[in-house]
């Protein structure tokens, strides 16, 4: 599934190709989609602004129409000039808009609904994200508080919970809780204010990272490689996501892997950088580090 950084580039994408111009066409293989537009024609339209809001994208249209999208585990935006070839095949589009100089094709959706302002704070799934992490108003006090009041889940499984904050996925929830020296099976009661705070900045500090100008479109935790040809793999770039069995980079134990939460998603830690019973504050104190 994309995560929060994916999203975000995708909207800034689409944003800054679409955002001032007219629809001239307006395609969906989706019938209610289909439907609005025949009572409420899309052609014609200006696009406000698109944006990010967690895993989901917002398309905003004149006339107070919202298109909201999810992606799922295989949904995505392209953005093509008019007349250049599609990277995928025409039975995979969903949803197609046009204007005069570009095309904005969405594969592979499952989930894209329109809306106004009113039922949109009514869609469940939605109405009720917290915070987004890459927001430009995101607070961490109040995101470690919100954390901190789910104390019966495991960490791990918190991170995931997009009503406490929007935007982490499976992969940045590993690098998270290693690069915060965080056991992803703890309780969250188990977590000191410190740790707490610790992994909300952690949480944003890395998506922040991978939504610069120049951070590509692999998600990137781990820089002590350099970025050549020969380290395309994109588990090169992290901590310990799909690192299952290789040595930690920091202490060379092995990483472990294993299931977890309702979802079953794979959580990889260190359990010597990451141990299951002390806080990183005990581990220091007890001279592991």
């Amino acid at each position: 599934m994309p995560e929060g950084d994916t999203i975000f580039r995708a909207a800034h994408t689409l944003h800054r190709a679409l955002a001032g111009h007219k629809i001239t066409q307006f395609e969906s293989v989706f019938p209610k989609l289909s439907r609005v537009d025949v009572d409420q024609p899309i052609c014609g339209r200006v696009i406000d602004r698109v944006e990010a809001q967690g895993k989901w994208l917002l398309m905003y249209f004149s006339g107070g129409l919202i298109l909201l999208t999810h992606m799922l585990m295989s949904g995505s935006w392209h953005i093509y000039r008019v007349g250049e070839k599609w990277r995928l095949p025409q039975h995979a589009m969903r949803i197609l808009l046009a204007t005069e100089q570009f095309v904005a094709v969405a594969f592979n959706l499952q989930i894209a609904e329109f809306h106004n302002i009113d039922s949109l704070r009514r869609r469940g799934g939605f109405a009720a994200l917290g915070p987004s992490l890459l927001s430009n108003n995101f607070d961490e006090g109040e995101a470690a508080t919100r954390l901190t009041e789910n104390p019966h889940m495991e960490v791990g499984e918190a991170l995931l919970k997009q009503s406490i904050v929007a935007g982490i996925g499976n992969v940045f929830k590993s690098e998270i809780c290693f690069a915060s020296s965080v056991n992803p099976f703890r309780k969250v009661s188990s977590l000191t204010p410190a740790e707490a705070a610790l992994l909300m900045s952690t949480a944003r500090k890395f998506l922040r990272a991978n939504v610069t100008p120049t951070s590509g479109n692999a998600i990137v935790t781990y820089t002590g490689m350099r970025r050549t040809t020969s380290r395309a793999n994109p588990e090169e770039r992290l901590w310990v996501y799909k690192r299952g069995g290789e040595s930690c980079r920091r202490c060379a134990t092995r990483i472990e892997s294993r299931k977890q939460g309702i979802d079953a998603r794979i959580t990889f830690w260190c359990p010597q950088c990451q141990p299951i019973g002390r806080s990183k504050a005990d581990c220091k104190r007890s001279g592991w580090q």
